[in-house]
């Protein structure tokens, strides 16, 4: 059954990723002492604001990495969506209209990736690499490079907005965790993912079709970049052709940094979630204490690093 290919709880919580644990604790901790006004109530919540977008396309990064896979444009392709958002909001349809656009466009990328990977056997760094470069041409030759400004007001205002008190991109980041979860712990689909990762050759010995697993893990993670294209779109006001550029790398430390190996279809999904707090607490903290960006992302990396040798230390005899 597809439960059998999710780990306890408490199996997940005591033996996996130890690293995480100790790297959220000092993370915590640190900036508790160090940024003022770290844990208000208002800071928390838009750390969960900021996270909610890294999550949604963390969340599919995952699914791909267990089938031995990699996505490098999904940065690109939340730019275009982005850009496909906001002209549709622009033109004067109404919000869902806007969004249906958004996720159609990264729905074609995910798809366009799933056919390079599975029909044409091209490797996924190529193929995620040459679609990163047709998305982010396309995203800057639909408007000259500049950005679209002129959008429903209901888009942004979603991103301040608050249901119950707890903030809509993250319950919007909830949703799509928990969808996920469903479908990588309780269906086939899922049993299909650990399978293609985990011991291909019996998985198509067995009966399993590669391809259309394949091409329906990527397309997954195009629909997933198409939602969080719209939050993106909300945060910033605007479509905007390369500021999310790059979110892919967050994207696979987050992965990275909850354990998940990128071989034998190792992994688990709420270490991912671990990884993604664990990114938007250092990039928060950074900022609060005036950190430049790229100062952030050499953080980040440091910081992959280290839970990855604290992990080593526990694996070592």
């Amino acid at each position: 059954m597809a439960e059998a290919a999710a780990p306890s709880v408490r199996r997940s919580l005591e033996l996996r990723s130890p690293g995480i644990w100790a790297i959220l604790v000092m993370l915590v901790a640190a900036f508790s002492l160090l940024a003022p006004g770290f844990l208000s109530g208002g800071n928390i919540a838009n750390i969960g604001r900021q996270s909610s977008i890294l999550l949604i396309i963390a969340l599919p990064m995952t699914l791909i990495i267990l089938t031995e896979g990699l996505d490098l444009s999904m940065g690109a392709l939340m730019a275009l969506a982005s850009m496909g958002i906001a002209l549709v909001s622009a033109a004067g349809y109404p919000v869902p209209a806007a969004i249906l656009a958004g996720l159609a466009i990264g729905l074609a990328g995910g798809l366009f990736n799933g056919l390079l990977v599975a029909k044409l056997a091209i490797p996924p760094f190529v193929g995620t690499l040459g679609t990163l470069g047709i998305a982010h041409g396309l995203a800057v030759v639909l408007t000259d490079g500049q950005s679209v400004v002129d959008i429903a007001d209901a888009i942004p205002d979603f991103f301040g907005s608050r249901v119950l008190g707890i903030p809509a991109p993250v319950l919007v980041a909830a949703a799509a965790y928990l969808a996920t979860h469903f479908l990588l712990y309780r269906t086939q689909f899922g049993v299909a993912v650990f399978a293609l990762g985990g011991n291909r050759e019996a998985w198509t010995l067995a009966g399993g079709r590669v391809d259309r697993c394949l091409v329906a893990v990527y397309a997954f993670g195009g629909l997933m970049v198409g939602l969080a294209g719209f939050l993106f779109t909300a945060r910033m006001s605007a479509g905007h052709p390369t500021a999310s550029l790059g979110m892919e790398f967050d994207a696979l430390a987050a992965v990275a940094l909850g354990g998940t190996s990128f071989e034998r279809g190792d992994g688990w999904l709420f270490g991912t979630l671990l990884g993604v707090l664990a990114i938007g607490i250092l990039r928060n903290g950074l900022n609060l204490l005036g950190f430049p960006s790229s100062m952030q992302v050499i953080s980040i990396g440091l910081m992959v690093l280290l839970a990855l040798f604290l992990d080593g230390l526990r694996r070592k005899p």
